[in-house]
């Protein structure tokens, strides 16, 4: 179902706050990794939030991914301080894993090896015509 135009725009602005809030906390760089917001996704009511996280070279994603959620509470808060004059009721924030940098990675991955193997076979065919 496509989203609404106000879905969007307040999807926009809990996006950009939360990564203030995620800068700020220390979450945008952990453990030697990148934690960023890819999306933001709101239901038609607006009173949930569901937050897409792109977890680059995080070792333990489900861990972090834990203790982000564990944290939920102060995050709604903190988001509610910034958007009181904006929004009536702070949405209920919800963290998920966006793997689409992994699937991505995967891919490139793929289409390499394809390459490769079409280059060594082109090799073994020209050698092949050469004798």
């Amino acid at each position: 179902m496509e989203e609404s135009k106000r879905q969007k725009q307040v999807g926009k602005l809990v996006m950009e706050e939360m990564a203030d809030i995620f800068r700020r906390e220390g979450y945008n760089v952990k453990d030697g990794g990148m934690i960023s917001i890819s999306k933001v996704m709101m239901t038609p009511d607006l009173l949930e939030a569901r937050i897409y996280l792109s977890l680059f070279q995080i070792k333990d994603q489900a861990a972090l991914l834990h203790e982000i959620r564990e944290k939920t509470w102060d995050f709604r808060r903190q988001l509610g301080m910034r958007l009181k004059n904006q929004l009536r009721r702070v949405p209920e924030l919800h963290f998920f894993n966006d793997d689409t940098l992994d699937y991505v990675f995967k891919m490139e991955d793929l289409f390499k090896k394809i390459n490769e193997e079409r280059e060594s076979r082109g090799k073994g065919d020209s050698e092949a015509s050469d004798q």
